[in-house]
């Protein structure tokens, strides 16, 4: 697990709003693994109930945090990434959790895979206790969410699990779009996508804690979004994707059983199998 011979610097942000209840457990996750070479930064929107506190417990093993009104959560965010320097990155919301030693696996994996910018863990969901619910197969094409079979699966590229080079991130303009409430993260893979495909491991590096009252349970604000998303990029794409994607959506317009069938080929090839590591 730790034979690498240089520990590449990750930095995590968590951003964090009157989540008490989970935040300490999420910076347990991340500083307990003890890994050597770890930026952490915590931006906190200006929490009333006790989230400071149990920040600052902590402070001394952190490379920044604050507390002060902000505009929301990817706000936060942009505001963590914008004092990032480390080569890996990622972020953890403060009610979801990072694995055991997943760090210490996401520094192995890239060390070893010099061409790789961005990473996809194995996808789980825990419950308020901590209990892992749900497990699934990543989503890991463009086309995937091109042709909008997320919009009936509900499958996304899961955030927690999912880390990038700081290349990549400064590439794709170093931002997440305010402009969205809900699904920044999606946006922020279309336009990764336009550069690097993402490589995926078996291995579980990050969890999604599903709870009460949290904003992402709204699916069709969520999906929304999504397509706002994907109509942006679309005009980002080469000649030939556009051609594609064109042809694919005539194809959905005809109902006849052969063309039905040569859909299914076209979704099948482009989509393809993923890149393990």
């Amino acid at each position: 697990m730790k034979t690498i011979k240089t520990y590449p610097k990750i930095t995590v942000v968590t951003p964090n709003y009157n989540q008490a209840d989970f935040i300490e457990t999420t910076i347990q996750s991340v500083l307990n693994q003890k890994y050597p070479n770890l930026e952490y930064l915590i931006i906190d929107g200006g929490s009333t109930d006790g989230s400071v506190a149990i920040i600052e417990k902590y402070k001394k093993e952190l490379a920044f945090w604050s507390s002060e009104p902000d505009f929301g959560m990817y706000h936060a965010i942009n505001k963590g990434f914008s004092k990032a320097t480390g080569d890996i990155m990622c972020w953890i919301n403060s009610d979801d959790v990072l694995w055991e030693n997943s760090l210490f696996n996401v520094a192995k994996l890239f060390s070893e895979n010099p061409k790789m910018n961005w990473l996809q863990g194995y996808p789980s969901v825990i419950n308020e206790n901590g209990t892992v619910i749900y497990k699934r197969e990543q989503v890991y094409s463009k086309y995937y969410f091109y042709f909008r079979l997320h919009e009936v699966s509900f499958k996304f590229i899961q955030q927690e699990s999912t880390f990038w080079t700081k290349e990549l991130w400064d590439k794709t303009g170093a931002y997440l779009d305010t402009d969205y409430k809900l699904a920044a993260d999606f946006d922020l893979w279309m336009r990764f996508f336009n550069y690097e495909k993402v490589y995926c491991t078996q291995l579980q590096l990050g969890a999604f804690r599903k709870r009460k009252g949290q904003m992402s349970s709204n699916q069709k604000s969520y999906i929304a979004e999504t397509k706002t998303s994907i109509n942006r990029n679309f005009i980002k794409l080469n000649l030939l994707d556009k051609f594609i994607l064109k042809l694919y959506e005539l194809l959905k317009l005809l109902k006849m059983p052969f063309i039905k069938r040569l859909k299914t080929k076209l979704q099948t090839k482009l989509i393809g199998q993923p890149i393990r590591v």
